[in-house]
């Protein structure tokens, strides 16, 4: 692979072991924030990086920030996911909605990713989540990810022709204005999400409010 290059995410996450192919809605956890908000702080400051060839940048309405990449929504019985909302339900009762600093985006590997922090509340929903995935289907289902950091993504890796270099973006990002920005998480929202190898998108399923939000 040439690393001086941004690699393909939607290959990358068609092709590892436990592979989410094109068109398959897989039940995703997500912390989610007012669009107008993103657009403005996150969206707008960032196009001339994000517009880049080789790249497929992630319009306001569908920016996320991943807690869980759970089982494909096929694989689960009404009860279970039933079962699964209400344990999240009764966790997350006792929780508090919390504020993330996004950092200015960077150049990762595979995307143009925006760190958060801090990390422990987010990863706390991401052990709740995971735990309850794991109790309710008897841990049929793997564990994405692995490690966890919260982050958001402004554009991912494509393949194709053009590919993205890396130092040109990095050149591109330096000249860009913009700091961090605070977002506050105020619920968990659970949605059936598929991609079509440039895009993701989602059905909603449900939100959750984190304590008495």
């Amino acid at each position: 692979m040439n690393t001086s290059t941004v690699a393909d995410f939607f290959g990358e996450i068609e092709t590892r072991h436990h592979a989410w192919p094109a068109g398959r809605a897989d039940l995703h956890w997500h912390l989610l924030f007012d669009p107008a908000t993103t657009e403005q702080h996150l969206v707008e400051p960032y196009r001339a990086i994000t517009h880049h060839p080789g790249l497929a940048p992630v319009p306001a309405r569908w920016l996320h920030l991943t807690v869980l990449h759970a089982g494909p929504v096929a694989n689960y019985q009404p009860d279970e996911l039933a079962h699964v909302t209400k344990l999240v339900a009764d966790e997350c009762a006792s929780l508090k909605p919390f504020d993330l600093l996004i950092d200015r985006p960077s150049v990762g590997r595979v995307a143009i990713e925006c760190a958060a922090r801090p990390g422990a509340p987010a990863r706390r929903l991401w052990e709740l989540t995971s735990n309850v995935d794991a109790a309710v289907t008897g841990g049929r289902n793997p564990l994405i990810p692995n490690t966890y950091y919260p982050h958001l993504s402004l554009a991912y890796g494509t393949a194709g022709p053009h590919r993205a270099t890396r130092t040109t973006l990095k050149a591109i990002l330096s000249d860009l204005p913009g700091g961090p920005v605070t977002l506050r998480a105020t619920h968990l929202s659970l949605v059936a999400q598929s991609h079509d190898r440039h895009h993701i998108t989602w059905t909603p399923i449900t939100n959750i409010p984190l304590g008495n939000h």
